[in-house]
């Protein structure tokens, strides 16, 4: 295999109290692949560019001290390595950025449709999942325009449906003890209703992550997307971030994760992109993606309108044991069985 030696270089320009005298500080980090993977090993200094005597040096990584060389063994996606030190008796801290990549490469994932029904064309779909009993529920976006719905998807009768206030943008959903939890977009703040009757129960805030995009839950925790690479852990008593994991590939970082399913457990994940049409299958517990699931010709099979936008919505249905697809303003709602690419 070929071998790289790669040096991740971040400078720091530091002015000298009374002297226009400039000193720079670097951390280097040398290793031997293009791509990083935990089990790597790396070495990391501050060269002496500028002659100038640092002292008390100390190296931290995930806020524990690390020495160099280092064997990787952290979170996948985006690191900090951070570097303290003392120079002319002031103290100083620079850090340097750096990426960790899944060691394995995705499995290719295709489609086959069963079956096409009729979905509303002026649902601007956020949310999609289906309860126990094989009802699908919805939210959709779009100020003065959001709603909750549950419905038969095989008629399209509604249920049950509600419409948020003008000042929210609905975003995802899901379904968890007898509650359902909504998120709106750029609002900071979720809503839970009663799964039965649609009261609502309570509301809650983010705290870390940024903005409110798609969710899912696994029996136990919620886990929320916010636009960024990140996928949060949630604690559906208070809603608050537990923890979270970067979605990433053996050589990319993917941000603009959508809408959330959880099966089998792993998280199904539409990705926000306005050439392509994929779906990833994610490992809830590192973040590294399992497997790109390309769902290239669906749109197609819509209708075509000025108000057609992107695929967004997948739901998996216990009772049929099948996947359901959709898109914003899509007037088709497919039933489909996800398969491996020879």
């Amino acid at each position: 295999m070929k071998q790289f030696n790669f040096v991740l270089l971040f400078s720091l320009i530091l002015f000298s109290c009374g002297s226009n005298q400039k000193i720079n500080f670097n951390i280097n980090i040398n290793n031997t692949q293009e791509f990083l993977n935990n089990g790597d090993i790396i070495e990391f200094s501050i060269p002496n560019f500028s002659n100038s005597e640092i002292y008390d040096v100390e190296f931290s990584l995930d806020e524990k001290v690390v020495k160099t060389p280092y064997k990787l063994n952290n979170r996948l996606g985006k690191n900090i390595l951070k570097a303290t030190f003392k120079h002319d008796e002031k103290d100083y801290s620079i850090s340097k950025e750096f990426t960790i990549y899944s060691s394995k490469k995705p499995s290719l994932y295709t489609y086959e449709i069963i079956n096409e029904y009729s979905h509303e064309i002026t649902s601007y779909t956020q949310g999609l999942e289906f309860d126990n009993n094989g009802h699908l529920f919805e939210s959709t976006g779009q100020y003065g325009f959001s709603t909750l719905q549950k419905y038969d998807y095989k008629t399209g009768n509604i249920i049950n449906k509600i419409f948020l206030d003008n000042a929210y943008f609905g975003e995802g959903i899901t379904i968890l003890n007898k509650k359902i939890f909504q998120l709106t977009w750029k609002s900071n703040i979720g809503f839970i209703y009663d799964v039965n009757d649609f009261k609502l129960i309570d509301s809650f805030t983010y705290n870390k992550s940024i903005e409110g995009w798609g969710l899912c839950n696994d029996g136990e925790y919620l886990y929320k997307s916010d636009g960024s690479e990140k996928i949060w852990r949630l604690d559906p008593n208070n809603a608050k971030e537990i923890d979270f994991i970067n979605v990433v590939t053996n050589n990319k970082v993917i941000n603009k994760i959508n809408e959330l399913e959880w099966y089998n457990n792993k998280i199904y994940a539409n990705t926000y992109q306005f050439n392509k049409e994929v779906g990833l299958i994610v490992n809830p517990k590192t973040g590294s993606v399992e497997g790109v699931i390309d769902f290239t010709g669906l749109k197609e099979r819509v209708k075509q309108h000025p108000k057609l936008d992107v695929l967004n919505g997948i739901a998996y249905n216990p009772m049929s044991k099948t996947f359901f697809i959709t898109g914003k303003n899509w007037n088709k709602l497919f039933e489909i069985k996800i398969v491996k690419k020879d």
